[in-house]
């Protein structure tokens, strides 16, 4: 009985050591397949989003009211009309996704000095202008409010009037105008569509074609260019 008892407790301590081996041997298998990160490596970060590109565009205008005086600005007068070929043509190069067309907006006044002397100048401007694409679908309209009584009131005075004078037309008020165009289009266009001013002695109200309603200066666009194209092999 003592001998059996004897060979029972040694088949327990072979099967014990069999399985400290095992576990030893898998051990240290698995730290000889994981490898230890290197001292001081990081994941490589996410690529940065592509750059966007801020520019003035190429830009058409069949009505250029001329450049200030004082700001170096170049005004261009916003027309009535439907036909989007006649309007202030914005040409959009490659890109990708929407583009950001900024510009700033203003009303239009004949300034006098002998009305502002008088104080009968005064002047209400309700502007409202279309940018659409050429195809004369309407993507945003933007509208400038301004109201005029003395020089102080005008944005600036432009040169190139009768012998080296500045010109009795100056832009007034200023909207700053953001519109968001299509990743498709390729030009726009910003035609006027009526100008409201009220005065003293009156209301008036002008929407025929090939009026000038308003002007707009310091138009850029911000885009992200579209990735060069691939060469065929």
């Amino acid at each position: 009985m003592a001998v059996l008892e004897g060979r029972r407790y040694d088949m327990h301590m072979r099967q014990a050591c069999t399985i400290v081996l095992v576990a030893a041997f898998a051990t240290s298998a698995f730290a000889q397949t994981r490898k230890p990160a290197a001292p001081g490596t990081k994941k490589p970060a996410a690529p940065p989003p592509p750059a966007t590109t801020k520019e003035a565009p190429e830009l058409a205008c069949p009505n250029d009211l001329g450049v200030g005086v004082r700001t170096k600005l170049r005004f261009c007068d916003v027309m009535t009309g439907r036909d989007p070929a006649g309007g202030i043509r914005v040409k959009l190069p490659p890109h990708k996704g929407p583009v950001a067309l900024t510009f700033d907006l203003h009303n239009r006044q004949t300034y006098s000095e002998e009305q502002v002397r008088a104080k009968k100048a005064y002047a209400r401007y309700t502007a409202t202008v279309g940018i659409l694409t050429m195809d004369n679908t309407l993507i945003s309209r933007a509208v400038v409010q301004s109201e005029f009584r003395t020089a102080a009131d005008l944005v600036d005075r432009v040169g190139g009037g009768a012998g080296g004078a500045v010109k009795a037309v100056a832009p007034t008020g200023t909207e700053s105008v953001t519109i968001a165009i299509p990743e498709e289009e390729q030009e726009v266009s910003i035609l006027g569509e009526k100008l409201v001013v009220e005065r003293t002695d009156g209301t008036a109200t002008y929407s025929q074609a090939g009026r000038p309603v308003a002007d707009i200066s310091n138009v850029m666009i911000e885009y992200k260019p579209a990735p060069p194209l691939k060469k065929k092999k």
